[in-house]
Protein backbone atom coordinates (compact mmCIF):
# COMPACT_ATOMS: atom_id res chain seq x y z
CA UNK A 1 0.00 0.00 0.00
CA UNK A 2 1.41 3.36 -1.12
CA UNK A 3 2.42 5.77 1.90
CA UNK A 4 1.85 9.52 1.49
CA UNK A 5 4.14 11.77 3.38
CA UNK A 6 2.70 15.33 3.92
CA UNK A 7 2.85 17.74 7.03
CA UNK A 8 -0.16 19.39 6.83
CA UNK A 9 -3.32 18.44 8.92
CA UNK A 10 -6.72 18.47 6.45
CA UNK A 11 -9.89 17.68 7.91
CA UNK A 12 -8.49 16.86 11.89
CA UNK A 13 -9.59 13.71 13.42
CA UNK A 14 -9.86 15.34 16.53
CA UNK A 15 -10.94 18.86 18.60
CA UNK A 16 -8.58 21.33 20.52
CA UNK A 17 -7.78 20.69 23.61
CA UNK A 18 -9.07 23.49 25.63
CA UNK A 19 -12.76 22.70 24.26
CA UNK A 20 -12.03 19.10 26.23
CA UNK A 21 -11.62 21.20 28.95
CA UNK A 22 -14.53 23.01 29.02
CA UNK A 23 -16.83 20.54 28.51
CA UNK A 24 -15.22 18.71 31.47
CA UNK A 25 -15.96 21.73 33.59
CA UNK A 26 -19.38 22.03 32.16
CA UNK A 27 -19.60 18.76 34.19
CA UNK A 28 -19.29 20.63 37.90
CA UNK A 29 -22.36 21.90 39.75
CA UNK A 30 -22.19 25.69 39.19
CA UNK A 31 -19.34 26.12 37.36
CA UNK A 32 -18.12 28.53 34.54
CA UNK A 33 -15.61 27.36 32.35
CA UNK A 34 -12.86 30.55 30.84
CA UNK A 35 -10.25 30.62 28.33
CA UNK A 36 -7.69 32.70 28.80
CA UNK A 37 -6.60 33.86 25.16
CA UNK A 38 -8.46 35.61 22.44
CA UNK A 39 -12.15 36.01 22.27
CA UNK A 40 -12.20 33.70 18.43
CA UNK A 41 -11.40 30.44 20.62
CA UNK A 42 -13.88 30.66 22.57
CA UNK A 43 -16.74 31.20 20.29
CA UNK A 44 -15.44 28.29 17.56
CA UNK A 45 -15.86 26.24 20.85
CA UNK A 46 -19.23 27.33 22.00
CA UNK A 47 -20.23 27.15 18.15
CA UNK A 48 -18.85 23.30 17.95
CA UNK A 49 -20.50 22.63 21.66
CA UNK A 50 -24.24 24.24 20.68
CA UNK A 51 -24.05 22.33 17.66
CA UNK A 52 -23.83 18.67 19.02
CA UNK A 53 -25.97 19.04 22.65
CA UNK A 54 -28.98 21.37 21.01
CA UNK A 55 -27.75 23.54 24.60
CA UNK A 56 -26.51 26.92 25.47
CA UNK A 57 -22.79 27.39 26.00
CA UNK A 58 -21.10 30.42 27.50
CA UNK A 59 -17.49 29.77 27.85
CA UNK A 60 -15.83 32.99 29.27
CA UNK A 61 -12.70 34.53 27.53
CA UNK A 62 -9.95 36.97 28.70
CA UNK A 63 -9.99 38.57 25.29
CA UNK A 64 -6.45 38.68 24.43
CA UNK A 65 -5.60 41.12 21.64
CA UNK A 66 -2.26 42.13 20.29
CA UNK A 67 -1.22 44.53 22.78
CA UNK A 68 -1.54 41.41 25.94
CA UNK A 69 0.39 39.20 23.19
CA UNK A 70 2.84 41.49 24.22
CA UNK A 71 3.05 42.72 27.48
CA UNK A 72 0.81 39.37 29.17
CA UNK A 73 -2.70 39.13 29.79
CA UNK A 74 -2.67 39.10 33.84
CA UNK A 75 -4.70 42.14 34.11
CA UNK A 76 -7.42 41.03 31.28
CA UNK A 77 -7.97 37.44 33.66
CA UNK A 78 -8.19 39.25 36.58
CA UNK A 79 -10.61 41.29 35.24
CA UNK A 80 -12.07 38.60 34.04
CA UNK A 81 -12.54 36.26 36.92
CA UNK A 82 -14.36 39.26 38.06
CA UNK A 83 -16.51 39.59 35.73
CA UNK A 84 -17.41 36.12 36.23
CA UNK A 85 -17.88 36.52 39.96
CA UNK A 86 -20.31 39.84 39.39
CA UNK A 87 -22.61 38.85 36.40
CA UNK A 88 -22.91 34.53 36.80
CA UNK A 89 -22.20 34.06 40.86
CA UNK A 90 -20.24 30.90 39.94
CA UNK A 91 -19.71 28.09 42.36
CA UNK A 92 -16.38 27.82 40.88
CA UNK A 93 -14.37 28.87 37.48
CA UNK A 94 -12.99 26.57 35.53
CA UNK A 95 -9.27 28.54 33.89
CA UNK A 96 -7.75 26.82 30.92
CA UNK A 97 -4.88 28.05 28.62
CA UNK A 98 -4.85 28.50 24.40
CA UNK A 99 -2.03 28.41 22.75
CA UNK A 100 -1.91 32.10 22.65
CA UNK A 101 -1.14 32.63 26.64
CA UNK A 102 0.78 29.51 26.62
CA UNK A 103 3.34 30.42 23.97
CA UNK A 104 3.56 33.98 25.28
CA UNK A 105 4.36 32.32 28.74
CA UNK A 106 1.60 33.73 31.22
CA UNK A 107 1.77 31.98 34.54
CA UNK A 108 -1.52 31.31 35.09
CA UNK A 109 -0.99 29.45 38.66
CA UNK A 110 0.70 32.66 39.84
CA UNK A 111 -1.69 34.86 38.22
CA UNK A 112 -4.83 33.25 40.65
CA UNK A 113 -2.53 33.09 43.52
CA UNK A 114 -2.59 36.70 43.22
CA UNK A 115 -5.89 37.48 42.41
CA UNK A 116 -7.03 35.16 45.44
CA UNK A 117 -4.56 37.61 47.75
CA UNK A 118 -6.28 40.55 46.10
CA UNK A 119 -9.48 39.02 46.97
CA UNK A 120 -8.80 38.43 50.21
CA UNK A 121 -7.33 42.13 50.61
CA UNK A 122 -10.42 43.57 49.37
CA UNK A 123 -12.88 44.24 52.78
CA UNK A 124 -15.89 44.86 50.72
CA UNK A 125 -14.86 42.52 47.62
CA UNK A 126 -17.41 38.46 47.51
CA UNK A 127 -14.87 35.83 48.32
CA UNK A 128 -13.55 34.02 45.53
CA UNK A 129 -14.97 30.77 44.50
CA UNK A 130 -12.65 27.80 43.84
CA UNK A 131 -10.99 28.57 40.55
CA UNK A 132 -9.20 25.63 38.81
CA UNK A 133 -6.61 26.01 36.55
CA UNK A 134 -5.15 23.90 33.63
CA UNK A 135 -2.12 24.15 30.90
CA UNK A 136 -4.40 23.24 27.29
CA UNK A 137 -2.72 24.37 24.55
CA UNK A 138 -3.99 22.80 21.08
CA UNK A 139 -0.63 22.06 19.54
CA UNK A 140 -0.35 20.05 22.90
CA UNK A 141 -2.96 17.53 22.26
CA UNK A 142 -6.32 16.73 21.78
CA UNK A 143 -9.83 17.95 23.07
CA UNK A 144 -9.78 14.22 25.06
CA UNK A 145 -6.30 15.00 26.62
CA UNK A 146 -7.71 17.87 27.85
CA UNK A 147 -10.87 17.17 29.03
CA UNK A 148 -8.57 14.14 31.54
CA UNK A 149 -6.36 17.04 32.50
CA UNK A 150 -8.80 19.04 33.09
CA UNK A 151 -10.59 16.61 35.87
CA UNK A 152 -7.25 15.89 36.92
CA UNK A 153 -6.80 19.28 37.75
CA UNK A 154 -10.20 19.33 39.84
CA UNK A 155 -9.13 16.33 42.27
CA UNK A 156 -5.50 17.46 42.45
CA UNK A 157 -6.55 20.97 43.25
CA UNK A 158 -9.64 20.33 45.40
CA UNK A 159 -9.47 17.17 46.74
CA UNK A 160 -7.24 18.36 49.86
CA UNK A 161 -7.61 15.71 52.43
CA UNK A 162 -10.21 12.59 52.34
CA UNK A 163 -13.02 12.21 54.20
CA UNK A 164 -13.82 8.62 55.22
CA UNK A 165 -17.46 7.07 55.70
CA UNK A 166 -18.61 7.00 59.01
CA UNK A 167 -20.43 4.54 60.43
CA UNK A 168 -24.00 4.31 59.18
CA UNK A 169 -23.12 6.18 55.95
CA UNK A 170 -23.82 4.72 52.38
CA UNK A 171 -20.71 3.69 51.12
CA UNK A 172 -20.30 5.57 47.62
CA UNK A 173 -17.59 5.12 44.66
CA UNK A 174 -16.31 7.61 42.19
CA UNK A 175 -16.86 7.13 38.91
CA UNK A 176 -14.71 9.22 36.25
CA UNK A 177 -16.17 8.09 32.94
CA UNK A 178 -14.88 10.43 30.62
CA UNK A 179 -16.15 12.31 27.87
CA UNK A 180 -19.47 9.95 26.96
CA UNK A 181 -23.25 11.24 26.00
CA UNK A 182 -25.52 12.86 28.43
CA UNK A 183 -27.89 9.59 28.29
CA UNK A 184 -25.11 7.38 29.26
CA UNK A 185 -24.13 9.10 32.74
CA UNK A 186 -27.80 8.68 33.24
CA UNK A 187 -27.70 5.46 32.82
CA UNK A 188 -24.58 4.41 34.36
CA UNK A 189 -26.01 6.48 37.19
CA UNK A 190 -28.65 3.84 37.35
CA UNK A 191 -26.55 0.99 37.21
CA UNK A 192 -24.78 1.95 40.35
CA UNK A 193 -27.51 2.96 42.15
CA UNK A 194 -28.54 -0.72 41.52
CA UNK A 195 -25.90 -1.83 43.64
CA UNK A 196 -27.14 0.02 46.71
CA UNK A 197 -24.30 2.36 46.20
CA UNK A 198 -23.73 6.43 46.36
CA UNK A 199 -21.89 7.41 43.16
CA UNK A 200 -19.50 10.70 42.92
CA UNK A 201 -19.35 11.15 38.90
CA UNK A 202 -17.03 13.07 37.98
CA UNK A 203 -17.59 15.09 35.43
CA UNK A 204 -21.53 14.86 34.95
CA UNK A 205 -22.82 16.59 31.32
CA UNK A 206 -26.12 14.92 32.45
CA UNK A 207 -27.98 18.03 32.96
CA UNK A 208 -25.69 20.78 32.19
CA UNK A 209 -25.48 19.40 28.77
CA UNK A 210 -29.01 17.81 28.22
CA UNK A 211 -31.61 19.79 30.29
CA UNK A 212 -34.85 20.74 30.25
CA UNK A 213 -36.79 23.34 28.64
CA UNK A 214 -37.30 25.89 31.45
CA UNK A 215 -39.45 29.62 31.10
CA UNK A 216 -36.58 31.41 32.05
CA UNK A 217 -32.88 31.56 30.94
CA UNK A 218 -30.44 30.21 33.71
CA UNK A 219 -27.12 31.32 33.46
CA UNK A 220 -25.63 28.82 34.61
CA UNK A 221 -27.49 25.49 34.05
CA UNK A 222 -28.64 23.26 37.00
CA UNK A 223 -26.69 19.89 37.59
CA UNK A 224 -23.27 18.92 37.54
CA UNK A 225 -21.21 17.41 40.00
CA UNK A 226 -21.19 19.17 43.50
CA UNK A 227 -18.04 21.16 44.66
CA UNK A 228 -18.55 19.61 48.11
CA UNK A 229 -18.63 15.53 46.67
CA UNK A 230 -15.10 16.47 44.62
CA UNK A 231 -14.24 17.38 48.05
CA UNK A 232 -14.60 14.15 49.63
CA UNK A 233 -13.76 11.88 46.66
CA UNK A 234 -10.87 10.77 48.96
CA UNK A 235 -13.56 8.64 50.97
CA UNK A 236 -14.54 6.34 48.15
CA UNK A 237 -15.01 2.68 48.52
CA UNK A 238 -13.57 2.93 45.12
CA UNK A 239 -12.76 4.73 41.92
CA UNK A 240 -13.73 3.13 38.73
CA UNK A 241 -11.60 5.12 35.69
CA UNK A 242 -12.79 4.60 31.92
CA UNK A 243 -9.87 5.01 29.49
CA UNK A 244 -6.82 2.67 28.34
CA UNK A 245 -5.13 5.11 27.09
CA UNK A 246 -4.54 8.17 30.04
CA UNK A 247 -1.62 10.13 29.75
CA UNK A 248 0.82 9.05 31.41
CA UNK A 249 1.02 11.92 33.81
CA UNK A 250 -1.01 10.40 37.41
CA UNK A 251 -4.77 10.08 35.98
CA UNK A 252 -7.42 11.22 38.49
CA UNK A 253 -7.90 8.09 40.06
CA UNK A 254 -4.30 7.57 40.47
CA UNK A 255 -4.17 10.68 42.59
CA UNK A 256 -7.23 9.40 44.74
CA UNK A 257 -5.14 6.31 45.10
CA UNK A 258 -2.12 8.12 45.69
CA UNK A 259 -3.16 10.67 48.50
CA UNK A 260 -5.90 8.60 49.93
CA UNK A 261 -5.83 4.72 49.39
CA UNK A 262 -8.68 4.89 47.13
CA UNK A 263 -8.82 1.36 45.41
CA UNK A 264 -8.83 2.12 41.53
CA UNK A 265 -10.42 -0.17 38.68
CA UNK A 266 -9.04 1.20 35.34
CA UNK A 267 -11.71 -0.16 33.12
CA UNK A 268 -11.97 0.80 29.30
CA UNK A 269 -15.63 2.24 28.03
CA UNK A 270 -18.34 -0.15 28.45
CA UNK A 271 -19.25 -0.88 25.20
CA UNK A 272 -19.90 -4.89 24.21
CA UNK A 273 -19.95 -8.25 26.48
CA UNK A 274 -16.42 -8.40 28.03
CA UNK A 275 -15.78 -4.50 28.76
CA UNK A 276 -19.68 -4.29 30.15
CA UNK A 277 -18.77 -7.46 32.46
CA UNK A 278 -15.78 -6.16 33.43
CA UNK A 279 -17.77 -2.72 34.72
CA UNK A 280 -20.07 -4.66 36.58
CA UNK A 281 -17.47 -7.10 38.24
CA UNK A 282 -16.08 -3.85 39.24
CA UNK A 283 -19.11 -3.23 41.31
CA UNK A 284 -19.90 -6.42 42.13
CA UNK A 285 -16.20 -6.01 44.31
CA UNK A 286 -16.64 -2.46 45.57
CA UNK A 287 -20.43 -3.13 46.70
CA UNK A 288 -20.05 -6.80 47.94
CA UNK A 289 -23.13 -8.07 46.26
CA UNK A 290 -24.03 -9.63 42.91
CA UNK A 291 -25.57 -7.61 39.64
CA UNK A 292 -29.10 -7.22 40.40
CA UNK A 293 -31.20 -9.88 38.11
CA UNK A 294 -32.90 -7.11 35.72
CA UNK A 295 -29.03 -6.60 34.53
CA UNK A 296 -28.48 -10.25 34.14
CA UNK A 297 -31.91 -10.37 31.99
CA UNK A 298 -30.07 -7.54 29.95
CA UNK A 299 -27.41 -9.37 29.36
CA UNK A 300 -28.86 -12.65 28.24
CA UNK A 301 -30.98 -10.78 26.14
CA UNK A 302 -27.96 -8.97 24.47
CA UNK A 303 -26.34 -12.52 24.00
CA UNK A 304 -29.07 -13.79 22.32
CA UNK A 305 -28.94 -10.52 19.58
CA UNK A 306 -25.28 -11.47 18.95
CA UNK A 307 -26.05 -14.62 17.78
CA UNK A 308 -29.69 -13.71 15.74
CA UNK A 309 -27.28 -10.87 14.14
CA UNK A 310 -24.37 -12.81 13.33
CA UNK A 311 -25.30 -14.08 9.78
CA UNK A 312 -26.06 -10.25 8.74
CA UNK A 313 -22.73 -8.90 10.25
CA UNK A 314 -20.05 -11.82 9.79
CA UNK A 315 -17.07 -10.94 7.88
CA UNK A 316 -18.48 -7.32 7.77
CA UNK A 317 -15.42 -4.96 7.25
CA UNK A 318 -15.36 -2.06 9.17
CA UNK A 319 -13.40 1.79 9.57
CA UNK A 320 -13.37 2.86 13.08
CA UNK A 321 -12.58 6.46 13.90
CA UNK A 322 -12.81 9.21 16.93
CA UNK A 323 -11.51 9.29 20.23
CA UNK A 324 -8.72 6.95 20.90
CA UNK A 325 -10.88 5.07 24.09
CA UNK A 326 -13.70 5.37 22.22
CA UNK A 327 -11.82 3.51 19.38
CA UNK A 328 -11.20 0.63 21.46
CA UNK A 329 -14.00 0.27 22.98
CA UNK A 330 -16.17 -0.17 19.92
CA UNK A 331 -13.11 -2.10 17.95
CA UNK A 332 -13.59 -4.49 21.30
CA UNK A 333 -17.30 -4.78 20.79
CA UNK A 334 -17.01 -5.28 16.85
CA UNK A 335 -15.14 -7.74 17.07
CA UNK A 336 -17.00 -9.89 19.15
CA UNK A 337 -20.39 -9.48 16.54
CA UNK A 338 -18.20 -11.31 13.99
CA UNK A 339 -17.18 -7.31 11.85
CA UNK A 340 -14.03 -7.06 10.97
CA UNK A 341 -12.38 -3.55 11.51
CA UNK A 342 -9.93 -2.96 8.88
CA UNK A 343 -8.45 0.18 10.41
CA UNK A 344 -8.56 1.32 13.59
CA UNK A 345 -7.91 5.66 13.27
CA UNK A 346 -7.72 8.35 16.12
CA UNK A 347 -6.33 12.15 15.85
CA UNK A 348 -4.83 11.13 19.28
CA UNK A 349 -0.96 10.33 19.77
CA UNK A 350 -1.07 8.61 23.33
CA UNK A 351 1.12 5.60 21.89
CA UNK A 352 -1.02 3.38 23.18
CA UNK A 353 -3.56 3.02 21.24
CA UNK A 354 -2.11 0.44 18.82
CA UNK A 355 -1.02 -2.09 21.52
CA UNK A 356 -4.75 -1.75 23.23
CA UNK A 357 -6.39 -2.39 19.76
CA UNK A 358 -4.25 -5.17 19.55
CA UNK A 359 -5.46 -6.68 23.14
CA UNK A 360 -8.74 -6.17 22.49
CA UNK A 361 -8.62 -7.98 19.33
CA UNK A 362 -6.96 -10.98 20.29
CA UNK A 363 -8.16 -14.78 19.97
CA UNK A 364 -11.41 -12.72 18.02
CA UNK A 365 -9.35 -11.77 14.52
CA UNK A 366 -6.22 -13.49 13.17
CA UNK A 367 -4.25 -10.39 12.64
CA UNK A 368 -5.15 -7.21 14.26
CA UNK A 369 -6.55 -4.43 12.10
CA UNK A 370 -4.05 -1.44 10.86
CA UNK A 371 -3.98 1.20 13.45
CA UNK A 372 -3.36 5.00 12.97
CA UNK A 373 -2.82 7.50 15.16
CA UNK A 374 -2.28 11.41 14.69
CA UNK A 375 -4.99 10.49 11.61
CA UNK A 376 -6.71 13.17 9.63
CA UNK A 377 -9.66 12.34 7.48
CA UNK A 378 -7.09 13.14 4.41
CA UNK A 379 -4.72 10.00 5.46
CA UNK A 380 -8.00 7.63 6.27
CA UNK A 381 -9.73 8.85 2.96
CA UNK A 382 -5.66 7.60 1.04
CA UNK A 383 -6.40 4.14 3.39
CA UNK A 384 -9.40 3.68 2.44
CA UNK A 385 -8.93 3.14 -1.25
CA UNK A 386 -7.78 0.05 -0.89
CA UNK A 387 -9.70 -1.03 2.45
CA UNK A 388 -13.13 -1.41 1.04
CA UNK A 389 -15.21 -1.14 4.01
CA UNK A 390 -18.83 -2.13 4.16
CA UNK A 391 -19.30 0.19 7.04
CA UNK A 392 -18.31 3.67 9.15
CA UNK A 393 -18.07 3.88 12.70
CA UNK A 394 -17.49 7.53 14.04
CA UNK A 395 -18.69 11.03 14.63
CA UNK A 396 -20.15 12.98 11.92
CA UNK A 397 -16.89 14.11 10.11
CA UNK A 398 -16.57 11.12 8.13
CA UNK A 399 -19.87 11.52 6.29
CA UNK A 400 -18.13 13.04 3.09
CA UNK A 401 -15.99 10.41 3.32
CA UNK A 402 -18.63 7.56 3.98
CA UNK A 403 -20.88 9.12 0.53
CA UNK A 404 -17.68 9.08 -1.32
CA UNK A 405 -17.11 4.91 -0.14
CA UNK A 406 -20.92 4.45 -0.29
CA UNK A 407 -20.68 2.99 2.72
CA UNK A 408 -23.37 3.69 5.90
CA UNK A 409 -22.00 5.63 8.95
CA UNK A 410 -22.96 4.74 11.96
CA UNK A 411 -22.90 7.84 13.88
CA UNK A 412 -21.22 7.85 17.54
CA UNK A 413 -19.01 10.14 19.72
CA UNK A 414 -18.90 13.98 19.31
CA UNK A 415 -19.48 15.63 17.38
CA UNK A 416 -22.32 14.76 15.93
CA UNK A 417 -23.51 17.88 13.84
CA UNK A 418 -26.33 16.67 11.15
CA UNK A 419 -28.56 14.14 12.82
CA UNK A 420 -30.55 15.03 16.21
CA UNK A 421 -30.11 13.81 19.13
CA UNK A 422 -26.69 12.81 19.86
CA UNK A 423 -26.61 13.61 22.98
CA UNK A 424 -29.08 11.01 24.11
CA UNK A 425 -27.25 8.64 22.00
CA UNK A 426 -26.81 5.29 24.73
CA UNK A 427 -24.02 3.42 23.90
CA UNK A 428 -22.63 1.69 27.16
CA UNK A 429 -23.54 -0.87 29.55
CA UNK A 430 -25.91 -4.04 27.93
CA UNK A 431 -28.81 -1.84 27.17
CA UNK A 432 -26.52 1.06 25.38
CA UNK A 433 -24.65 -1.78 23.43
CA UNK A 434 -27.78 -3.56 22.28
CA UNK A 435 -28.96 -0.22 21.17
CA UNK A 436 -26.35 0.29 19.26
CA UNK A 437 -25.90 -3.64 17.42
CA UNK A 438 -29.29 -2.91 16.15
CA UNK A 439 -28.42 0.30 14.31
CA UNK A 440 -25.89 -1.54 12.67
CA UNK A 441 -27.53 -4.83 11.65
CA UNK A 442 -30.37 -2.36 10.12
CA UNK A 443 -27.95 0.16 8.69
CA UNK A 444 -26.21 -3.20 6.57
CA UNK A 445 -29.82 -4.20 5.63
CA UNK A 446 -30.97 -1.00 4.65
CA UNK A 447 -27.70 -0.60 2.44
CA UNK A 448 -28.38 -4.16 1.15
CA UNK A 449 -32.62 -3.21 0.08
CA UNK A 450 -31.04 0.15 -1.53
CA UNK A 451 -28.40 -2.10 -3.60
CA UNK A 452 -30.84 -4.47 -4.85
CA UNK A 453 -33.11 -3.75 -7.94
CA UNK A 454 -35.68 -5.76 -5.86
CA UNK A 455 -34.77 -5.62 -2.56
CA UNK A 456 -37.01 -7.73 0.46
CA UNK A 457 -39.60 -6.79 2.37
CA UNK A 458 -38.82 -10.48 4.58
CA UNK A 459 -35.65 -11.89 5.84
Amino acid sequence: MERVDYVSTTNGCKLCKPLGACLAFRGIEGAVPMLHGSQGCATYMRRYIISHFREPMDIASSSLGEKHAVYGGGANLKQGLKNIMNKYGAGLIGVATTCLTETIGDDVPMIIREFRKEMEEAGNAPPAPPLVCVSTPSYSGTHMEGFHAAVRAVVDQLCAKGSLVEDGESKFVNLLPGFISPEDLRYLKEIVEDFDLGCVMLPDISDTLDGPALEDYGKIPAGGTPVSDIKRMGGAAASLEFGHTLAEKPTAGAILLERFNVSLHPLGIPIGLRETDAFFSALEEASGRPAPERHELERGRLVDSYVDAHKYLFGKRAVVYGEEDLVIALTAFLVEIGIKPVLCASGGKSGRMKSCIETVTSGLLETPPMVEEGADFYKIEKLCEDLSPDLLVGHSKGYRLSKKLDAPLIRVGFPIHDRFGGQRTLHVGYRGTQRLLDRIVNAILEKNQEDSNLGYAYM
